[in-house]
C-alpha cells in the first residue's frame, strides 16, 4: 500500500509540519523547508473505498501500520515516523483546501490549562490538577457549502396606536398584509463530515478563519492525524439546510420590524447548492481525566477557541445562589452557559 513519508535531506530523520513556522521541519538538525516549494507526490486517481481496516507498512522500519478506513494520516507506533496514506487523499477523496495548524502542541496545552482555570462553577480539583491524558492534533474533514436562497414570505401584521378624545382614550389597531421577496447567499457554511466527531462540539468550534485556507498539500499532514470524510456533500446537504434556517428566519424577522404583531402565513425557502468543497480543518482533541471520568474537549487549531463540557460543582452553584441572591439570574446564566462551547474560553 502507498505510504508517503518526509525524510530530512540533511540527516535522514522524519520531518513534520511545524505550526509555529508553517514549514516542514526536522527537529533533529533544524532544517526547515517551504511547503509551497515541495512537489506533492499525490497523483490523481480514484480510490475505491473499503469500510474495513487496512494494512500498510512503514517505509522507515517496516512495521505493519493498521488503520481504520477513515484514517488518511497517522504515525508509526513503533518508530514514530509521520506517514500519509496517499491512496486515501486522491481522486474523489482529495481535499480541495486545508487550514494548517498555527497553534503548536505546547501552546495548546498551555491554553487549555488557562481555559480550565476560568471555570467559575467547576470543581477546584478540576481547575488545579494536571489530568490531561492525551492531546492529539487532528485534521477533521469538513464540507464548505455555498448556498443561494430565494425566499418568499407572506404575513399578517398589526400596528397599535392610542389617542384621547375628550374624556376617552381610544386604541386603534391597523392590519397589514406583508409580502417579502428575499435573496440570500451563504458562503463557506461548514459541516463536519466525520462520523467519529461530535457534531455539536464541531459546530461550537466555529468560526474558522477561512482567509487561512491553503491549497491542499500532503506535507501539512506530516506529524498529525487526519481523517477522510465519512459522508459526502449530498448526504450532508439536509443538515446544512437546517443549519442556515435560523439565519434565514432571523433575516426575515429583521425585515418586518416596527409592527406590534407579525403572523407568518407562508414562508417558502428555495435553496440551491452552488458549490461544496471538501476541506481539512485543524482541531486539537484533548482527553482529560477527573474523578474517574473521562472528558473530551476540542480546540480550534487556528484560533485557540476551546469547547467542551466540564464537570459542575454543586457546592459552588449553591454558593452562587445563596450568597448572591440579588443577582441569581447571573449565576443561572453562568451555569447554563457552561455547556458544550460555554462562554469561558
Amino acid at each position: 500500500m502507498p505510504i508517503i513519508e518526509y525524510k530530512c535531506p540533511n540527516c535522514g530523520s522524519g520531518m513534520v509540519f511545524d505550526a509555529d513556522t508553517g514549514m516542514l521541519s526536522c527537529y533533529s538538525c533544524g532544517r526547515k523547508d517551504n511547503i509551497e516549494q515541495i512537489p506533492d507526490p499525490l497523483t490523481k486517481h480514484v480510490f475505491s473505498e473499503e469500510d474495513e481496516a487496512r494494512e500498510y507498512h512503514c517505509n522507515s522500519c517496516g512495521a505493519v501500520i493498521m488503520t481504520e478506513a477513515e484514517t488518511s494520516a497517522t504515525s508509526c507506533s513503533f518508530c514514530g515516523s509521520a506517514v500519509v496514506l496517499s491512496d486515501r487523499l486522491t481522486g474523489e477523496l482529495a481535499p480541495v483546501k486545508i487550514i494548517p495548524f498555527s497553534i503548536s502542541k505546547e501552546q495548546a496545552m498551555k491554553a487549555f490549562r488557562k481555559w480550565c482555570g476560568k471555570g467559575l462553577v467547576t470543581p477546584s480539583g478540576f481547575m488545579t490538577a494536571d489530568r490531561i491524558k492525551g492531546i492529539t492534533g487532528l485534521y477533521v474533514p469538513f464540507w464548505l457549502y455555498d448556498l443561494h436562497n430565494d425566499v418568499e414570505v407572506y404575513a399578517r401584521a398589526t400596528k397599535v396606536s392610542t389617542y384621547r378624545s375628550g374624556d376617552y382614550e381610544y386604541t386603534k389597531t391597523d392590519y397589514y398584509d406583508l409580502y417579502r421577496e428575499i435573496c440570500l447567499d451563504y458562503i463557506k457554511v461548514p459541516i463536519d463530515a466525520s462520523e467519529k466527531m461530535n457534531d455539536e462540539l464541531m459546530d461550537k468550534l466555529e468560526p474558522f478563519p477561512y482567509d487561512k485556507l491553503e491549497s491542499f498539500k500532503t506535507p501539512y499532514l506530516a506529524g498529525y492525524i487526519a481523517e477522510k470524510y465519512s459522508y459526502n456533500d449530498e448526504e450532508l446537504y439536509p443538515r446544512v439546510k437546517d443549519k442556515i434556517d435560523k439565519y434565514i428566519y432571523s433575516y426575515i424577522n429583521s425585515t418586518v420590524s416596527g409592527y406590534a404583531t407579525v403572523n407568518y402565513t407562508d414562508v417558502d425557502i428555495d435553496t440551491e447548492l452552488e458549490r461544496a468543497d471538501y476541506v481539512l480543518l485543524p482541531v486539537w482533541m484533548v482527553q482529560y481525566d477527573y474523578n474517574k471520568r473521562k472528558y473530551t474537549f476540542a480546540m480550534n487549531g487556528q484560533t485557540g477557541k476551546v469547547v467542551g463540557k466540564p464537570p459542575i460543582s454543586k457546592m459552588k452553584v449553591a454558593g452562587w445562589f445563596a450568597g448572591i441572591s440579588g443577582i441569581s439570574f447571573l449565576a443561572l446564566h453562568l451555569v447554563s452557559s457552561w455547556i458544550i462551547g460555554g462562554g469561558f474560553w
